[in-house]
């Protein structure tokens, strides 16, 4: 077996175990419906593009080697995530589910679903070094610096593209969920508790 099939094979196991990403995603997509997890899934893997692209510019070593940095990116993604998580508990029930079906739907929400999922994954320090160790154990011996550069943007390419093919069954998971969990003013509270809920477990997650 050739490193990209073995290392497409470890992706494919480490994605397929349901993980902070995916459970964001899920929860965001039954509370506000599929296209929010479509977009929140494209946010996320926007997030891992970056991340990245950092690895292969050498950036996460910076970030490793430098304990305040770390530190600070850590609190922020926690706090970012303590911070979905209160509004989430703060949130009333939707129009529709408040017997106004004729409510304007707010059109900037997308774009904040969308900003929401790429902060997720990009505050994350977890992730940085995930990608700093994760990556070269594929890598052929004896490559130039930029080969390795260009081995490590296929490696991230495979990565991104399984990431995101799972992150879109859990957006479309959710949205079959979301008929049966919402609807009411009663489930939609309980819905956005759970949320809420979810969002501040893995704030803490972050900090561990």
């Amino acid at each position: 077996m050739n490193s990209l099939a073995a290392f497409a094979l470890a992706t494919l196991v480490l994605v397929a175990v349901p993980g902070p990403n995916l459970i964001y995603i899920l929860t965001r997509s039954v509370q506000d419906g599929g296209r929010a997890g479509i977009v929140s899934a494209l946010g996320v893997e926007t997030g891992t593009l970056v991340h990245v692209l950092v690895a292969v510019c050498g950036l996460a070593a910076f970030v490793t080697d430098h304990p305040i940095v770390f530190a600070v990116l850590r609190h922020a993604g926690a706090g970012y995530l303590a911070y979905l998580g209160v509004g989430a508990l703060r949130r009333p029930p939707s129009a529709v589910a408040a017997g106004d079906a004729d409510a304007p739907p707010d059109r900037r929400r997308p774009i904040r679903v969308y900003r929401d999922a790429v902060l997720v994954n990009l505050l994350n320090p977890k992730v940085v070094l995930f990608f700093l160790a994760f990556l070269p154990q594929f890598l052929p011996a004896g490559l130039t610096p930029a080969d390795t550069r260009s081995h490590m943007l296929v490696l991230g390419a495979v990565f991104l593209a399984i990431a995101l093919a799972f992150d879109l069954c859990y957006a479309l998971v959710g949205a079959a969920l979301a008929g049966r969990l919402r609807g009411t003013p009663r489930r939609e509270r309980r819905l956005s508790y759970v949320t809420g809920g979810i969002h501040l477990g893995l704030a803490a997650l972050v900090l561990v």
